[in-house]
């Protein structure tokens, strides 16, 4: 039997992110104490007596279990059946694209919200009265601790004042360059080496394999709220078969990177832009040895990034509209999961997503119904995009390179490109039109939060104070 683990994903997470600075909701954070161990099992299972508790005479008999315990590969199944089953009898609607999502909401039109992460859960809506209500539900229910507003989330920070919702991983980021002794390393300005391009075989030394997925491991955790990182992490996990000194040395820069950026996270401003807005992009053939092109996309809501990606694509394109046809695609894809699960937590997109392309080849293609010959070798999945483009849920707006944020996760960029104005440090500012009438400068990641202060009497702690 496969183990089956329950949890969000980080998209939804930093969705509700975004939907509690717009709306000026607070974060709670429950924990379920010994949660595996309030499943009810449905199958038959035995279990040998335990050392210590064995009766005598009767060595040879075993327990039937009627709960679930702690190893059982039944006992994330059953722990989701239990708290699934209580959602239900509490009202609650679970999300059908999301089903640790779950949604209750009252005759006035009050919301309350809840993202479940196994035994973790965090707790959000309009109207404090609900959600002191669900609180003390669950401790009838469950043995579980109220950790009171959200402020340490599955190794993330969390920020809440009056002006937005700060985001980052300012802790972790240090424990894991004192783990691998590099707390005292020089920092540099960028993860990459804009010139550098990595293979799998380039000739030198081996480094240690486990050492080298060590520290990737740990770095892929940190782009939960680190888009800067996405297109250097693509890079990286590609060599964790067989690792050379060379990909050793990129690993290495990366903390370096690290080092110098600890403060930076994703900033959700209060009242910010409730519409959905996306970029994509792609580098064309960027992979030296499969000469697959590399897609890249950013969505953000709130002022902030709610979702991104930079991955290799699953074909070898043919020509730079293809790429970005295949990346717009995919771009697409998720901002149709991403407004579904917007609608169900009360935030509807009235119109299309904008999704910003510097390709004018790919924009008329997806508005092209004729299946001419330039297009007729991709792959039927790929034109689901032309059919979201006619249909309004999507709209394909160019822009020009200078102003395409997607750029900083599909390739190697210089260091002025990195870290121009426009694009911002980082994917800091991004300059760009909405709806093609007026421009506006949003903040995607801040380095810092000024005086941002958490709203509680206990805890009255600066974000710079967060160690």
């Amino acid at each position: 039997m496969q183990r089956v683990f329950v949890y969000t994903r980080w998209d939804t997470i930093r969705a509700i992110l975004a939907l509690a600075a717009l709306k000026g909701f607070k974060i709670y954070q429950l924990d379920v104490k010994s949660a595996f161990l309030h499943g009810e099992l449905t199958e038959t299972v035995y279990v040998e007596q335990p050392l210590g508790y064995v009766r005598s005479g009767d060595e040879s008999k075993v327990y039937k279990l009627k709960k679930a315990l702690y190893g059982l590969k039944q006992a994330p199944r059953a722990w989701y059946s239990r708290i699934d089953a209580y959602f239900k009898k509490e009202g609650f609607v679970k999300c059908p694209y999301e089903h640790t999502l779950f949604l209750k909401s009252d005759k006035e039109g009050n919301i309350l919200i809840v993202s479940l992460y196994v035994d973790d859960m965090i707790v959000t809506g309009s109207k404090e009265s609900m959600m002191e209500e669900f609180k003390q539900s669950m401790k009838s229910e469950f043995d579980m601790s109220d950790l009171g507003m959200m402020r340490y989330f599955l190794g993330v920070e969390i920020i809440q004042n009056d002006a937005g919702i700060f985001m980052c991983q300012r802790r972790y980021a240090k424990e894991i360059l004192e783990r691998f002794k590099l707390q005292s390393c020089n920092s540099v300005r960028n993860p990459i080496v804009p010139e550098s391009k990595l293979v799998k075989e380039d000739g030198g030394n081996r480094c240690d394999r486990l050492l080298y997925k060590q520290m990737v491991g740990c770095l892929m955790y940190l782009g939960a709220s680190r888009p800067d990182l996405a297109y250097v992490l693509s890079i990286i996990s590609r060599f964790m078969e067989c690792p050379y000194e060379s990909h050793m040395m990129a690993v290495q820069r990366v903390f370096r990177y690290i080092k110098g950026t600890t403060d930076y996270g994703v900033w959700y401003r209060r009242n910010g832009n409730k519409d959905l807005i996306a970029f994509s992009d792609s580098d064309y053939a960027g992979d030296l040895e499969s000469r697959k092109s590399t897609l890249g996309y950013a969505m953000m809501m709130s002022d902030g990034v709610v979702s991104w990606s930079s991955k290799k694509q699953p074909v070898v394109a043919l020509s730079t509209t293809e790429a970005e046809f295949v990346s717009s695609a995919a771009c697409a894809c998720q901002v149709v999961w991403l407004r579904r699960i917007l609608e169900h937590i009360g935030l509807q997109q009235k119109d299309g997503t904008i999704i910003f392309c510097d390709n004018m080849s790919t924009i008329k293609l997806s508005k092209n119904p004729v299946l001419h010959k330039r297009s007729k070798h991709i792959d039927v999945k790929f034109h689901f995009f032309r059919d979201l483009v006619n249909d309004g849920v999507v709209e394909l707006v160019h822009c020009k390179s200078e102003v395409q944020v997607a750029d900083i996760l599909t390739k190697l960029v210089k260091l002025e490109t990195y870290e121009h104005p426009m694009k911002g440090r980082h994917l800091n500012l991004v300059n760009m039109v909405i709806g093609g009438l007026t421009r506006v400068i949003k903040e995607l990641i801040v380095p810092k939060v000024p005086n941002c202060r958490e709203d509680t009497a206990d805890h009255n702690v600066q974000a710079k104070q967060l160690a």
